[in-house]
């Protein structure tokens, strides 16, 4: 491999390490052709990309990353084959399941959304990882869950407070319809007795004369 060859390989792997957002480092040494190709096919059904790569070329890549990859670099030894992925958790998942039937792949180190993971202990913990999207999905919908309740609870009863409402605007209305005769009726009959009161008032004025 010349140098324009090289340098075209370590702008490849800057490339891949700058679209995606979780890196694993992991060694497979020991697997089979056989193993090999149903590992990859994992990795195909499940969005995550496989690479083997030289340590030589993926230090200098990560030198020249805008990311801080830290003490990954120092983790580059022996075998190496990467797992980019866009989802956290994704490389885990597939390498707990893989490793059901051996001990391979082994976990070097990860680099998860600007975090840095060394050892294999934390497949567990990567495998539990929630991406930012999660989370922030799980908080709107904790955030939502009153509203929705709310408004659940209008729908239900939408039915009875419009029938409760338009009882309450058409009362006014009618009784005030209904109510107007007796009130003219009522005041006319006042005026009657008033003037009758009157009348015979007078005349027992007159009689008394």
């Amino acid at each position: 491999m010349n140098k324009e060859e090289k340098v075209k390989v370590v702008e490849e792997l800057k490339g891949q390490l700058a679209n995606y957002k979780s890196v694993y480092l992991t060694d497979i040494a020991g697997l089979d052709s056989v193993q090999t190709s149903k590992l990859r096919r994992e990795c195909f059904n499940s969005n995550v990309k496989l690479s083997v790569v030289k340590n030589t070329f993926l230090i200098r890549a990560m030198s020249e990353s805008e990311s801080d990859f830290g003490e990954l670099k120092d983790l580059l030894k022996g075998n190496t084959t990467i797992m980019l992925s866009d989802v956290g958790n994704s490389p885990a998942k597939v390498i707990k399941k893989f490793r059901k039937d051996g001990d391979k792949p082994v976990l070097k180190g990860a680099f998860v959304d600007e975090a840095i993971y060394v050892g294999d202990e934390h497949i567990e913990a990567l495998f539990k990882l929630k991406s930012k999207e999660e989370v922030i999905g799980e908080i709107i919908s904790i955030l939502q869950s009153p509203a929705k309740s709310i408004i659940s609870a209008l729908k239900s009863s939408s039915g009875k407070i419009a029938g409760l409402v338009k009882t309450l605007s058409e009362i006014p209305v009618e009784e005030a319809k209904a109510e107007e005769p007796v009130v003219e009726e009522a005041k006319a009959e006042d005026e009657t007795n008033n003037a009758e009161e009157q009348t015979s008032g007078d005349e027992s004025k007159d009689e008394s004369e």
